[in-house]
Protein backbone atom coordinates (compact mmCIF):
# COMPACT_ATOMS: atom_id res chain seq x y z
CA UNK A 1 0.00 0.00 0.00
CA UNK A 2 2.53 2.50 -0.32
CA UNK A 3 2.48 3.88 -3.43
CA UNK A 4 6.53 4.39 -4.37
CA UNK A 5 7.62 7.58 -7.10
CA UNK A 6 6.29 6.74 -10.67
CA UNK A 7 2.99 5.09 -10.11
CA UNK A 8 0.96 8.41 -9.67
CA UNK A 9 1.23 11.46 -12.32
CA UNK A 10 2.87 14.61 -10.53
CA UNK A 11 -0.40 16.37 -10.99
CA UNK A 12 -2.37 13.26 -8.72
CA UNK A 13 0.88 13.66 -6.15
CA UNK A 14 0.23 17.33 -5.88
CA UNK A 15 -3.12 17.43 -5.44
CA UNK A 16 -3.19 14.30 -2.83
CA UNK A 17 -0.25 16.89 -0.66
CA UNK A 18 -3.05 19.43 -0.87
CA UNK A 19 -5.67 17.42 0.26
CA UNK A 20 -3.32 16.12 3.33
CA UNK A 21 -2.53 19.52 4.27
CA UNK A 22 -5.50 20.73 5.72
CA UNK A 23 -5.39 17.69 7.87
CA UNK A 24 -1.98 17.43 9.07
CA UNK A 25 -2.50 21.49 10.28
CA UNK A 26 -5.79 20.89 12.07
CA UNK A 27 -3.36 17.55 13.64
CA UNK A 28 -0.84 20.12 14.35
CA UNK A 29 -3.24 22.94 16.20
CA UNK A 30 -4.88 19.92 17.91
CA UNK A 31 -1.83 18.16 19.58
CA UNK A 32 -0.38 21.84 20.10
CA UNK A 33 -3.49 22.71 22.67
CA UNK A 34 -2.81 18.87 24.64
CA UNK A 35 0.74 19.27 24.88
CA UNK A 36 0.04 19.66 28.98
CA UNK A 37 -0.41 16.25 28.54
CA UNK A 38 1.54 13.08 27.77
CA UNK A 39 0.18 13.10 24.39
CA UNK A 40 3.70 13.59 22.61
CA UNK A 41 5.52 10.68 24.59
CA UNK A 42 2.49 8.68 22.74
CA UNK A 43 2.49 9.86 19.81
CA UNK A 44 6.51 8.92 19.61
CA UNK A 45 5.22 5.49 21.13
CA UNK A 46 2.81 4.63 18.60
CA UNK A 47 4.55 6.26 15.61
CA UNK A 48 7.26 3.92 16.12
CA UNK A 49 5.00 0.75 16.85
CA UNK A 50 3.23 1.47 13.22
CA UNK A 51 6.67 1.73 11.81
CA UNK A 52 7.86 -1.43 12.95
CA UNK A 53 4.45 -3.04 12.56
CA UNK A 54 4.99 -2.32 8.85
CA UNK A 55 7.76 -3.86 8.80
CA UNK A 56 6.13 -7.30 9.01
CA UNK A 57 5.31 -8.46 5.94
CA UNK A 58 2.85 -11.24 5.50
CA UNK A 59 1.80 -13.46 2.31
CA UNK A 60 -1.25 -12.54 0.00
CA UNK A 61 -3.25 -14.10 -2.31
CA UNK A 62 -1.21 -13.91 -5.75
CA UNK A 63 2.18 -14.32 -4.27
CA UNK A 64 2.29 -10.33 -3.39
CA UNK A 65 2.47 -9.48 0.14
CA UNK A 66 1.11 -6.61 2.65
CA UNK A 67 0.94 -5.74 6.13
CA UNK A 68 -0.65 -4.12 8.95
CA UNK A 69 -0.27 -0.58 9.83
CA UNK A 70 -1.27 0.29 13.26
CA UNK A 71 -3.75 2.55 11.94
CA UNK A 72 -6.71 1.46 14.22
CA UNK A 73 -4.91 1.09 17.83
CA UNK A 74 -2.91 4.69 17.44
CA UNK A 75 -6.84 5.95 16.49
CA UNK A 76 -8.56 4.21 19.54
CA UNK A 77 -5.69 5.44 22.04
CA UNK A 78 -4.29 9.33 20.74
CA UNK A 79 -7.91 9.97 19.01
CA UNK A 80 -7.81 10.38 15.14
CA UNK A 81 -6.29 13.91 14.80
CA UNK A 82 -2.37 12.13 16.82
CA UNK A 83 -2.98 9.50 15.50
CA UNK A 84 -2.69 10.27 11.93
CA UNK A 85 0.65 12.65 13.08
CA UNK A 86 1.54 9.62 14.10
CA UNK A 87 1.20 7.29 10.96
CA UNK A 88 2.03 10.51 8.93
CA UNK A 89 5.66 10.51 10.90
CA UNK A 90 6.26 6.72 10.45
CA UNK A 91 5.17 7.20 6.72
CA UNK A 92 7.75 10.27 5.92
CA UNK A 93 10.58 8.36 7.70
CA UNK A 94 9.67 5.03 5.80
CA UNK A 95 9.96 6.93 2.02
CA UNK A 96 12.72 9.49 3.17
CA UNK A 97 15.36 6.68 4.67
CA UNK A 98 13.99 3.27 3.67
CA UNK A 99 12.40 4.33 0.10
CA UNK A 100 8.98 2.35 1.68
CA UNK A 101 6.58 4.73 -0.44
CA UNK A 102 7.96 7.77 -3.06
CA UNK A 103 8.75 11.05 -1.53
CA UNK A 104 6.48 12.51 -4.05
CA UNK A 105 3.57 10.15 -3.06
CA UNK A 106 4.56 10.64 0.85
CA UNK A 107 1.29 12.93 0.56
CA UNK A 108 -0.76 10.26 -1.17
CA UNK A 109 0.38 7.53 1.12
CA UNK A 110 -0.39 10.07 4.46
CA UNK A 111 -3.99 10.64 2.81
CA UNK A 112 -5.02 7.04 2.31
CA UNK A 113 -3.58 5.29 5.83
CA UNK A 114 -2.78 8.48 8.35
CA UNK A 115 -5.58 10.27 7.16
CA UNK A 116 -8.39 8.34 6.01
CA UNK A 117 -7.31 5.80 7.99
CA UNK A 118 -7.30 7.10 11.34
CA UNK A 119 -10.71 9.03 10.75
CA UNK A 120 -12.38 5.71 9.96
CA UNK A 121 -10.77 4.05 12.71
CA UNK A 122 -11.81 6.34 15.32
CA UNK A 123 -15.88 7.38 13.75
CA UNK A 124 -16.12 3.73 13.82
CA UNK A 125 -14.48 2.68 17.20
CA UNK A 126 -16.58 5.79 19.43
CA UNK A 127 -19.78 4.39 16.92
CA UNK A 128 -19.42 0.56 18.34
CA UNK A 129 -17.76 1.15 21.87
CA UNK A 130 -20.31 4.56 22.84
CA UNK A 131 -20.86 4.05 26.88
CA UNK A 132 -18.89 0.92 27.40
CA UNK A 133 -16.95 0.27 30.11
CA UNK A 134 -12.94 0.72 29.96
CA UNK A 135 -12.76 -3.12 30.64
CA UNK A 136 -15.76 -3.83 28.43
CA UNK A 137 -15.24 -6.81 25.52
CA UNK A 138 -17.29 -4.72 23.41
CA UNK A 139 -13.78 -2.33 23.13
CA UNK A 140 -11.75 -5.27 22.07
CA UNK A 141 -14.22 -6.03 19.43
CA UNK A 142 -14.69 -2.36 18.86
CA UNK A 143 -11.11 -1.80 18.04
CA UNK A 144 -11.02 -4.61 16.14
CA UNK A 145 -13.21 -3.38 13.51
CA UNK A 146 -12.25 -0.28 13.03
CA UNK A 147 -8.43 -1.38 12.61
CA UNK A 148 -10.07 -3.92 9.88
CA UNK A 149 -12.13 -1.24 8.14
CA UNK A 150 -9.56 1.91 8.16
CA UNK A 151 -6.95 -0.40 6.55
CA UNK A 152 -9.18 -1.46 3.87
CA UNK A 153 -10.38 1.62 2.98
CA UNK A 154 -7.03 3.02 3.21
CA UNK A 155 -6.25 0.17 0.53
CA UNK A 156 -9.08 1.58 -1.90
CA UNK A 157 -8.38 4.81 -2.08
CA UNK A 158 -4.79 3.70 -3.21
CA UNK A 159 -6.57 1.46 -5.52
CA UNK A 160 -8.58 4.30 -6.69
CA UNK A 161 -5.82 6.38 -7.37
CA UNK A 162 -3.65 3.76 -9.11
CA UNK A 163 -6.96 2.91 -11.38
CA UNK A 164 -6.94 6.73 -12.70
CA UNK A 165 -3.58 6.90 -13.50
CA UNK A 166 -4.18 5.18 -17.37
CA UNK A 167 -7.52 6.89 -17.80
CA UNK A 168 -5.79 9.69 -17.79
CA UNK A 169 -2.50 9.85 -18.49
CA UNK A 170 -1.02 8.05 -21.55
CA UNK A 171 1.33 9.04 -23.75
CA UNK A 172 1.29 9.33 -27.65
CA UNK A 173 1.20 5.72 -28.52
CA UNK A 174 -1.86 5.03 -25.61
CA UNK A 175 0.57 3.68 -23.89
CA UNK A 176 -0.13 4.56 -19.74
CA UNK A 177 2.39 6.89 -18.41
CA UNK A 178 2.55 5.70 -14.47
CA UNK A 179 0.47 2.70 -13.06
CA UNK A 180 -0.54 0.74 -16.22
CA UNK A 181 -3.91 -1.20 -14.74
CA UNK A 182 -7.14 0.19 -14.64
CA UNK A 183 -9.64 0.36 -11.84
CA UNK A 184 -11.23 -2.96 -12.92
CA UNK A 185 -8.03 -4.71 -12.22
CA UNK A 186 -6.55 -2.43 -9.60
CA UNK A 187 -9.64 -2.26 -6.94
CA UNK A 188 -9.61 -6.40 -7.02
CA UNK A 189 -6.26 -6.99 -7.13
CA UNK A 190 -5.33 -4.34 -3.88
CA UNK A 191 -8.77 -5.63 -2.31
CA UNK A 192 -8.34 -9.00 -1.97
CA UNK A 193 -5.28 -9.35 0.09
CA UNK A 194 -6.68 -6.74 2.54
CA UNK A 195 -9.91 -8.12 2.95
CA UNK A 196 -8.61 -10.96 4.27
CA UNK A 197 -4.88 -11.43 5.20
CA UNK A 198 -3.80 -7.69 6.04
CA UNK A 199 -7.03 -6.78 7.48
CA UNK A 200 -7.70 -9.43 9.69
CA UNK A 201 -3.98 -8.87 10.69
CA UNK A 202 -4.81 -5.24 11.81
CA UNK A 203 -7.62 -6.90 13.36
CA UNK A 204 -5.95 -8.88 15.56
CA UNK A 205 -2.80 -6.04 16.43
CA UNK A 206 -5.81 -3.49 17.23
CA UNK A 207 -7.86 -5.72 19.21
CA UNK A 208 -4.70 -7.43 21.03
CA UNK A 209 -3.55 -3.96 21.96
CA UNK A 210 -6.89 -3.42 23.38
CA UNK A 211 -6.94 -5.80 25.50
CA UNK A 212 -3.24 -5.52 27.09
CA UNK A 213 -4.35 -2.09 27.45
CA UNK A 214 -7.32 -3.11 29.40
CA UNK A 215 -5.40 -5.39 31.69
CA UNK A 216 -2.60 -3.07 32.20
CA UNK A 217 -3.87 0.43 32.60
CA UNK A 218 -7.00 1.07 31.35
CA UNK A 219 -6.37 4.57 31.30
CA UNK A 220 -4.76 4.96 28.43
CA UNK A 221 -8.24 4.32 26.67
CA UNK A 222 -9.50 7.09 28.67
CA UNK A 223 -8.96 9.81 26.49
CA UNK A 224 -11.15 8.68 23.67
CA UNK A 225 -13.80 6.78 25.52
CA UNK A 226 -16.28 9.27 25.64
CA UNK A 227 -16.15 8.53 29.83
CA UNK A 228 -15.10 11.32 31.93
CA UNK A 229 -12.10 11.18 33.83
CA UNK A 230 -9.28 14.21 36.02
CA UNK A 231 -6.34 15.53 33.81
CA UNK A 232 -4.16 14.10 37.09
CA UNK A 233 -5.27 10.53 36.71
CA UNK A 234 -4.53 10.51 32.87
CA UNK A 235 -1.34 11.89 33.51
CA UNK A 236 -0.56 10.02 36.41
CA UNK A 237 -1.42 6.36 35.19
CA UNK A 238 0.07 7.21 31.61
CA UNK A 239 3.61 7.61 32.82
CA UNK A 240 3.34 3.82 34.15
CA UNK A 241 1.78 2.58 31.28
CA UNK A 242 4.56 3.39 29.31
CA UNK A 243 7.19 1.41 30.42
CA UNK A 244 5.78 -2.07 28.99
CA UNK A 245 4.24 -0.68 26.07
CA UNK A 246 7.86 -0.09 25.58
CA UNK A 247 9.35 -2.99 26.02
CA UNK A 248 6.71 -4.99 24.03
CA UNK A 249 7.38 -2.70 21.00
CA UNK A 250 11.36 -3.12 21.76
CA UNK A 251 10.51 -6.85 21.24
CA UNK A 252 8.91 -6.44 18.32
CA UNK A 253 12.11 -4.73 17.13
CA UNK A 254 13.82 -7.82 17.89
CA UNK A 255 11.59 -9.70 15.62
CA UNK A 256 11.76 -7.77 12.79
CA UNK A 257 13.47 -9.67 10.71
CA UNK A 258 10.78 -12.03 10.32
CA UNK A 259 9.45 -10.02 8.26
CA UNK A 260 11.29 -10.93 5.68
CA UNK A 261 9.91 -14.21 5.06
CA UNK A 262 7.46 -13.65 3.27
CA UNK A 263 8.57 -13.50 -0.72
CA UNK A 264 7.33 -11.11 -3.28
CA UNK A 265 6.88 -7.57 -3.78
CA UNK A 266 3.41 -5.83 -2.58
CA UNK A 267 0.34 -4.96 -5.43
CA UNK A 268 1.52 -1.74 -7.38
CA UNK A 269 4.91 -1.44 -5.98
CA UNK A 270 7.62 -3.16 -8.49
CA UNK A 271 10.39 -1.89 -10.10
CA UNK A 272 10.73 -0.33 -13.47
CA UNK A 273 13.70 -3.06 -13.78
CA UNK A 274 10.61 -5.64 -13.11
CA UNK A 275 8.89 -5.27 -16.42
CA UNK A 276 11.74 -6.13 -18.28
CA UNK A 277 12.57 -9.51 -15.60
CA UNK A 278 10.62 -12.81 -17.25
CA UNK A 279 10.78 -14.06 -13.85
CA UNK A 280 9.03 -10.57 -12.53
CA UNK A 281 6.56 -10.06 -15.67
CA UNK A 282 4.96 -13.36 -14.30
CA UNK A 283 4.69 -12.34 -11.03
CA UNK A 284 3.26 -9.39 -11.90
CA UNK A 285 0.48 -10.88 -13.94
CA UNK A 286 -0.60 -13.40 -11.79
CA UNK A 287 -1.01 -10.99 -8.71
CA UNK A 288 -2.79 -8.87 -11.45
CA UNK A 289 -5.64 -11.13 -12.75
CA UNK A 290 -3.58 -12.13 -15.20
CA UNK A 291 -4.06 -9.08 -17.13
CA UNK A 292 -1.71 -8.53 -19.78
CA UNK A 293 1.86 -6.73 -18.78
CA UNK A 294 2.81 -3.97 -20.41
CA UNK A 295 6.07 -4.44 -22.72
CA UNK A 296 8.23 -2.18 -21.01
CA UNK A 297 8.27 -0.32 -18.03
CA UNK A 298 5.64 3.36 -18.13
CA UNK A 299 7.60 5.71 -19.27
CA UNK A 300 6.47 8.37 -16.50
CA UNK A 301 7.38 5.08 -14.13
CA UNK A 302 10.76 5.15 -15.52
CA UNK A 303 11.24 8.84 -14.77
CA UNK A 304 10.30 9.53 -11.50
CA UNK A 305 11.22 6.38 -10.25
CA UNK A 306 14.76 7.68 -9.62
CA UNK A 307 13.76 10.93 -7.99
CA UNK A 308 14.90 10.04 -4.63
CA UNK A 309 17.42 7.54 -3.27
CA UNK A 310 16.95 6.39 -0.18
CA UNK A 311 20.16 5.41 2.13
CA UNK A 312 18.87 2.42 3.17
CA UNK A 313 16.40 1.32 0.17
CA UNK A 314 14.24 -1.73 1.10
CA UNK A 315 15.62 -1.79 4.86
CA UNK A 316 19.14 -3.04 3.80
CA UNK A 317 21.51 -0.96 4.74
CA UNK A 318 24.57 -1.48 1.97
CA UNK A 319 27.41 -1.94 4.48
CA UNK A 320 25.33 -5.08 5.89
CA UNK A 321 25.72 -8.46 4.64
CA UNK A 322 23.24 -10.06 6.59
CA UNK A 323 19.79 -9.17 5.60
CA UNK A 324 17.88 -10.62 8.57
CA UNK A 325 20.70 -8.13 10.91
CA UNK A 326 20.66 -5.00 8.48
CA UNK A 327 16.51 -5.26 8.48
CA UNK A 328 17.29 -5.47 12.33
CA UNK A 329 19.57 -2.59 12.21
CA UNK A 330 17.00 -0.74 10.07
CA UNK A 331 13.94 -0.86 12.78
CA UNK A 332 16.36 -0.14 15.40
CA UNK A 333 17.41 3.16 13.23
CA UNK A 334 14.37 3.75 12.13
CA UNK A 335 12.60 3.36 15.74
CA UNK A 336 15.25 6.08 16.24
CA UNK A 337 14.38 8.61 13.41
CA UNK A 338 10.64 8.27 14.49
CA UNK A 339 11.71 8.77 18.15
CA UNK A 340 13.54 11.98 16.77
CA UNK A 341 11.26 13.98 14.51
CA UNK A 342 8.27 12.97 17.31
CA UNK A 343 10.31 15.22 19.69
CA UNK A 344 11.54 17.90 16.87
CA UNK A 345 7.64 18.61 16.23
CA UNK A 346 6.65 18.26 19.72
CA UNK A 347 10.00 20.88 20.69
CA UNK A 348 8.74 23.53 17.60
CA UNK A 349 4.75 23.56 18.76
CA UNK A 350 5.67 24.04 22.49
CA UNK A 351 8.46 27.05 21.08
CA UNK A 352 5.65 28.36 19.10
CA UNK A 353 3.17 28.00 21.76
CA UNK A 354 5.43 29.87 24.44
CA UNK A 355 6.04 32.68 21.75
CA UNK A 356 2.14 33.06 21.29
CA UNK A 357 1.89 33.51 24.97
CA UNK A 358 4.26 35.88 25.41
CA UNK A 359 2.97 37.93 22.28
CA UNK A 360 0.04 38.01 24.44
CA UNK A 361 1.35 39.11 27.72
Amino acid sequence: MHIPDGYLSPATCAALYGGAAPFWWIALRRVRRALHTRLVPLISLFAAFSFVIMMFNLPLPGGTTGHAVGIGIAAVVLGPWAGMLAVSIALIIQALFFGDGGVTAIGANCFNMAIVGSLAASAIYRLIAAGAPLASARRVAAAGIAGYAAINLSALCAAIEFGLQPMFYRDASGAPLYCPYPLNIAVPAMMIGHLTIAGLAELFVSAGVVAFLQRSDPALLRATSGLRASAAERGARVSAALRPLWLGLGSLMLLTPLGILAAGTAWGEWMASDFADPASRARIAASSLHAAVPAQAPEGLVRLASVWTAPFAQYAPPYIRSAAFGYLLSAMFGVGLVMLGTFIVGRLLRRRDASTSEADA
